[in-house]
């Protein structure tokens, strides 16, 4: 009889350990006997079960998706015009990245529904589409670690666990190796720009590239004057002089991108002047790999940058 009390004892310590145990908070997603669930970027608590008709309202969330083992039934254009994914012919159009048309989303009847918390017209859909019963998933990337973090609930959702190693994993290998050589290279000053049709921006180590430029030892000249953040200026660009120019041209015309940059910045004799432009240090970036996520590419997007500075790419 003592012994019978001692093993009762025994499981009941047991039984509370993984009670105790079961109700531990995680920060890492967490599966479910009704689905996955996992806070997404509006923190919503969001649950999903094995979803196959799932809708991106961004060509970069359709190809995250897609690197996840992830199938699709409707894109905005931009998976098609800017990033050339391959996708089926009767894939559905849900118009633009901004201009997402709700009717064409109902219309595919998704169980998954993946949108941008960055975005107003994204975040305007929300309330409606959970009234409809469909699932939204929003999520923010702006850098690599972004990236990663959103292909690692992808995958956990899919079940790829091999997809997060091959799409994520190997490239922080890569991009961790070639940040490692940085101390080997320069540390110059460099201005940043994103052209369009009405002129220029100058952008800070806190978009996408400038994260990028920055962790490659870099010293973005907005960083320190950000009244070049506000206005763009060529008297404080001059003051400046920086060591490097790194230009993003937007547009879907390259000899736009190309005519708009010469009317809005080089058309003033100064800028003939600068120390990177006379020394060859004026590189206009290809917004494949500058403007667009880079997704499972980040890591060339991080070689291309190092190659230049270190010399090895003109």
């Amino acid at each position: 009889m003592k012994y019978k009390y001692i093993i009762a004892a025994t499981l009941c310590m047991l039984i509370a350990g993984l009670v105790n145990g079961c109700g531990h908070k995680s920060e890492e997603p967490a599966p479910t006997l009704e689905g996955y669930r996992f806070a997404d970027a509006l923190g919503q608590e969001v649950t999903v079960r094995n979803p196959k008709r799932v809708v991106a309202l961004m060509g970069s969330f359709a190809e995250t998706w897609l690197n996840a083992g992830g199938e699709l039934v409707g894109v905005t254009d931009d998976a098609f015009e800017e990033r050339g994914l391959s996708l089926p012919k009767d894939m559905v159009t849900v118009g633009t990245y901004n201009s997402p048309n709700l009717e064409k989303i109902m219309e595919c009847s998704p169980d998954l529904v993946i949108l941008s918390s960055e975005t107003k017209e994204h975040v305007a859909l929300k309330d409606t589409l959970n009234q409809a019963g469909i699932t939204t998933a929003y999520f923010q990337v702006t850098y690599f670690e972004d990236y990663l973090d959103m292909l690692k609930t992808c995958t956990d959702i899919t079940g790829r666990k091999d997809l997060y190693e091959k799409n994520g994993v190997e490239i922080k290998q890569k991009i961790d190796s070639i940040l490692s050589k940085k101390n080997s290279l320069p540390s110059p000053s460099i201005l940043f720009l994103v052209t369009y049709s009405g002129g220029a921006i100058v952008k800070n180590s806190q978009c996408m590239t400038g994260k990028m430029l920055k962790d490659l030892g870099c010293n973005n000249i907005a960083d320190k004057n950000k009244s070049l953040l506000k206005e763009f200026s060529m008297e404080s660009i001059i003051q400046e002089d920086p060591d490097y120019i790194f230009v993003v041209p937007m547009g879907n015309s390259d000899e736009l991108a190309d005519k708009n940059r010469k009317e809005t910045v080089e058309k003033n004799p100064a800028w003939n002047g600068l120390r990177a432009v006379k020394n060859n240090h004026y590189i206009i970036l290809p917004k494949e790999m500058f403007l667009y996520k880079p997704d499972a590419k980040w890591g060339e997007s991080y070689e291309y940058l190092s190659n230049i500075l270190s010399g090895e790419k003109k």
